[in-house]
């Protein structure tokens, strides 16, 4: 079969689009037939291994496993031992092994059938953007009916499906973006748009129960002063530019914040989005009902990896890059 592989370290130009051997399903296992996958900031860090402590899991000098990519969205092919509720021919979304391929294995754990009314092509933007935003909103943030929520770095894969699930709770949503995002959102149900250029939503006189930020390029102060007494500061992402300069920025910010919430009331909440049938079956029910809706930014034939992904890394996607299979 055709899949994408990353032997080194490096720049997109490390992808390569190779024949290798079709993998067969472990123990709860199934093999699906990729029909869409996406790519997610996470996969250029792979990539680029950085920041490098990712290195002491994926390999010090090279990657470990040459396979890459996550989101997919498929036809499941065959089925391993004790898999219990899936099936050959089934429609489903979620996380993989090497999701950039023809073929790749996933847990049944980590997948969910698709909704009837989304294209594989959305299903397969779901996965890590989506779980991020809903269990950063839900789990972390403990968002209640009725809150004010900040998005800051709306227009993204996270923020966009964070607006509509916001709204699927019961928030007011306020939501940060460029000028030429700020009707998509609002067509996303967002109650407010702030245009950060031509406003700082440090200086707007508004304070919120949560904020979730996919875009750390705020001082901790001004991402604290934003909060009411007890709101919470969701770090759901990193900005965007040198991967190293960037992830340092992140870093600072998060341990400054997390040593500052233990003494005061506001608090910092960080994590990774944990894959689970069940919450992808959350989703596909809010998607299936038409509370929240995929934005598809572009799409690239398997063998364009490299360009999307030097795409994904200049940081402006508007929702979703998506892969399809050729």
């Amino acid at each position: 079969m055709h899949a994408i592989t990353c032997r080194n370290y490096g720049s997109p130009e490390v992808l390569r689009y190779e024949e290798i051997e079709k993998p067969v399903p472990a123990a709860a296992e199934v093999l699906i037939k990729v029909c869409a996958a996406s790519v997610n900031p996470y996969d250029w860090h792979l990539m680029r291994g950085t920041p490098r402590f990712v290195r002491l899991a994926s390999g010090l000098r090279k990657p470990k496993s040459t396979s890459i990519g996550a989101d997919v969205a498929g036809v499941i092919e065959s089925v391993g031992p004790g898999v219990a509720h899936l099936k050959p021919g089934d429609n489903v979304f979620g996380l993989a092994r090497g999701a950039f391929a023809e073929f790749a294995c996933a847990s049944e754990s980590a997948l969910a059938l698709k909704p009837d009314n989304l294209t594989f092509i959305q299903a397969a933007s779901v996965p890590i953007a989506a779980l991020t935003a809903l269990q950063g909103l839900r789990d972390k943030g403990q968002l209640q009916p009725g809150q004010h929520v900040l998005i800051h770095g709306a227009s993204g894969g996270v923020g966009t499906f964070a607006v509509q699930i916001a709204k699927a709770l019961g928030a007011h949503v306020t939501a940060v973006c460029g000028t030429r995002n700020i009707e998509m959102l609002r067509s996303l149900g967002a109650d407010r748009v702030l245009d950060y250029t031509c406003q700082d939503f440090a200086d707007d006189p508004a304070r919120y129960d949560l904020f979730l930020d996919c875009f750390t390029n705020h001082s901790l102060l001004s991402c604290r002063r934003v909060l009411k007494p007890n709101g919470v500061y969701v770090v759901v992402g990193g900005p965007t530019g040198n991967p190293v300069s960037a992830m340092a920025g992140l870093f600072a910010t998060v341990f400054l914040a997390l040593v500052a919430s233990r003494f005061t009331s506001r608090k910092l909440a960080l994590f990774i989005a944990k894959g689970n049938s069940g919450d992808l079956t959350f989703l596909g029910n809010l998607m299936q009902s038409g509370k929240i809706r995929p934005v598809i930014d572009r799409t690239y034939p398997l063998g364009k990896l490299p360009e999307a992904m030097a795409y994904q890394e200049q940081g402006h996607p508007r929702g979703k890059v998506v892969i399809v299979a050729e």
